[in-house]
């Protein structure tokens, strides 16, 4: 992308939002994996907010993820009533501005700063791991109850991969993808057809924020969720899209700066360990186990073969892309075993 003065059009969104409070200072605090900008925005007294700014996806999408991530923080009840980073609203509305030109159409939002405790570990140990299960199970169930409260979202598993679908039936997709065609058509395939006997479809759909690294959300010293920020990946859809993530989170090798997407921790002991604790508090059901397979492979599909590319940077995205290919994507029919994951939890 040629050079872009993304401080500038922070400062033309603030501008929109409120020109009477000035900016002194503007520092870019993003994450060096992803495309997206993050800046902290201090003001002549000395209060300071942060800046979101996106350019991968649809805009519509991210005013609609938005718009229900905002109305998400000011329904949930307690002990998760402050949880969320929450965006600043403008009137009624929630505030987003949209900077267009001949180069660039981004997106930027404007948090209030979240109080930040303690970050997990890099490598849990087994009481940790249950604890944290027993925090996400009371948190989704949260989000289970103010599920019809929030904004409709257009955004859906399936229309996520017939998006794909027709990239590749572009000029710019067929050349993009062009060694791989196939196998994106056969992998799209499998996860319509195994949704399809799952139901999944039908799965009650709540708020999952999908990306649960270590880096994205905080907690107290007895670990309690305490405040989460990030939702790059935010999205309505069954719960069980969080636990990829969640099983990176646990796994044996721990949290790591070099990554990887294996299917591997989703089968670890570690994992089940999380399961077994989670199911006591939120059971889970025979198809909702069956269907992390294809949670996986959608993972996969959607977010590094479709988005790769313009959500991390470019080394990231070329050495995930090839992996996913080479992989991921065989490891799913080979490496996933939904059999023991039921008989460890007696479902």
């Amino acid at each position: 992308m040629p050079f872009i003065d993304f401080t500038a059009i922070i400062e033309e969104a603030w501008k929109a939002y409120d020109s009477t409070r000035e900016i002194i200072r503007i520092v870019d605090i993003s994450a060096k994996v992803s495309t997206n900008h993050v800046y902290r925005v201090t003001f002549t007294d000395g209060n300071f907010i942060i800046a979101k700014m996106s350019y991968f996806g649809m805009f519509e999408h991210f005013v609609e993820d938005h718009s229900i991530i905002d109305t998400l923080s000011n329904n949930l009840p307690a002990p998760f009533e402050n949880f969320l980073a929450r965006a600043l609203a403008k009137g009624k509305n929630l505030f987003v501005y949209r900077y267009k030109n001949e180069i660039l159409d981004a997106w930027v939002v404007f948090y209030r700063p979240i109080a930040i405790k303690k970050r997990l570990p890099k490598r849990l140990d087994e009481s940790q791991i249950i604890k944290l299960a027993v925090q996400l199970a009371l948190f989704h169930k949260a989000c289970h109850n103010t599920r019809n409260t929030l904004p409709p979202s257009s955004k859906t598993l399936k229309t996520d991969i017939d998006h794909l679908l027709q990239i590749i039936e572009t000029e710019e997709g067929r050349f993009e993808h062009r060694m791989h065609l196939d196998e994106i058509k056969e992998q799209s395939e499998i996860f319509f057809e195994n949704t399809n006997i799952l139901k999944s479809p039908d799965f009650d759909k709540i708020p999952v924020f999908v990306d649960w690294n270590i880096g994205n959300f905080s907690v107290t010293s007895s670990l309690r969720l305490f405040s989460r920020w990030d939702y790059d990946w935010f999205r309505m859809g069954s719960r069980m899209l969080d636990f990829y993530f969640l099983s990176r989170v646990v796994s044996n090798v721990g949290d790591r700066t070099a990554f990887s997407y294996y299917i591997g921790p989703l089968m670890e002991e570690r994992f089940l360990i999380f399961l077994k604790a989670y199911h006591q508090v939120y059971p889970l059901k025979e198809a909702e186990i069956r269907f992390l397979k294809e949670a996986y492979r959608f993972f996969i599909l959607n977010y590094v073969i479709k988005d790769g590319r313009f959500f991390f940077h470019e080394l990231f995205a070329i050495k995930l892309q090839k992996e996913a290919y080479e992989i991921y994507l065989p490891s799913v029919e080979k490496e996933f075993n939904a059999d023991i994951i039921l008989k460890a939890l007696n479902i």
